[in-house]
């Protein structure tokens, strides 16, 4: 009688079948549970950062120059400069984010925070701990299916300068997409600069689906442009036509140099790089960006 009882009362409402006889008409609808928000302002206190420092110079950058064959340019750009600043970059690794940190000025990359894409790095409790200490991480909502609240802006205030990546994820194959408007909004609603960043070389090292480099160290280059500060009266839609036209000449600049470069892009010659030279699924276009960058040749010796 007892087995029977506990029958009856797991299908209690059920028919023979297993489905409900109450008709879904006649249930409440309740509203889907809101996403809970990992914390990460713990990843920013003086204990976190201490080891944040260790993990980065004692581990991830040592990792990440022993694996390839990084090139910095334009670090000279931000001598000058004082946070909180936002820095945007091109994506197509997961080698870029450790270059971007290794590379930066002590006194700038002591005080960024990364932001992350909430639906990837923060599904999975232990993921989201690591990526929070490691690289002062904080979740973006790239799908706006979550609505979490932003911290970009209450980071900025508290004097925490920002690397986004406005691409919103990283390069299927190797080639860029159109950059949303949030890095240009959040830089001219709170009156902070933006630094451009190119990287190149880094998804024919370590390209979507890998979880470590190629053999072989591959080149890779980091280039700092010019910052750029928002205008007086001017909309995120303007900043972001600036900001990818920047990040245009700096991908650029590798095969025409920085002089180059700047003529093509005075002469309106420049777009972001999204290979549509080349079409989809194509042999060549999956060649050109996974083809290694070529060493570039030694300076004559009256340059030395």
């Amino acid at each position: 009688m007892g087995l029977i009882k506990d029958v009856r009362a797991l299908t209690g409402g059920r028919d023979w079948r297993g489905r409900s006889r109450t008709p879904r008409s006649a249930i409440a609808h309740e509203p889907p549970a809101p996403p809970r928000e990992f914390p990460t302002g713990w990843a920013r206190t003086q204990v976190a950062q201490a080891a944040r420092r260790v993990l980065q110079r004692g581990v991830l950058t040592p990792l990440a120059w022993s694996t390839t064959k990084p090139e910095i340019e334009g670090r000279d750009r931000l001598a000058g400069l004082k946070g909180p600043v936002v820095f945007v970059a091109n994506h197509s690794s997961h080698l870029d984010t450790p270059l971007i940190l290794g590379s930066l000025p002590r006194h700038l990359g002591q005080r960024v925070a990364v932001g992350a894409a909430a639906d990837y790095f923060f599904d999975a409790r232990v993921r989201a701990v690591v990526t929070a200490l490691v690289f002062n991480a904080f979740p973006v909502e790239r799908h706006r299916s979550r609505r979490l609240r932003s911290l970009a802006p209450y980071l900025l205030a508290k004097g925490w300068s920002l690397l986004l990546f406005p691409e919103g994820t990283r390069s299927e194959d190797g080639w860029m997409s159109p950059l949303r408007l949030g890095a240009a909004h959040l830089c001219v609603t709170q009156g902070v600069p933006l630094v451009p960043i190119g990287l190149r070389g880094t998804y024919a090292a370590m390209p979507r689906g890998r979880n470590w480099p190629v053999p072989g160290r591959a080149r890779v280059v980091v280039r700092y442009g010019t910052p750029l500060h928002p205008e007086e009266g001017e909309g995120a839609r303007g900043f972001n036509t600036r900001m990818a036209e920047s990040i245009a000449q700096l991908w650029a600049e590798e095969e025409l140099g920085w002089y180059g470069s700047l003529r093509a892009q005075a002469k309106r010659e420049l777009s972001l790089p999204n290979g549509h030279q080349y079409p989809q699924g194509s042999w060549r276009r999956t060649w050109e960006s996974t083809r290694p960058l070529a060493t570039p040749a030694a300076p004559p010796a009256w340059e030395d």
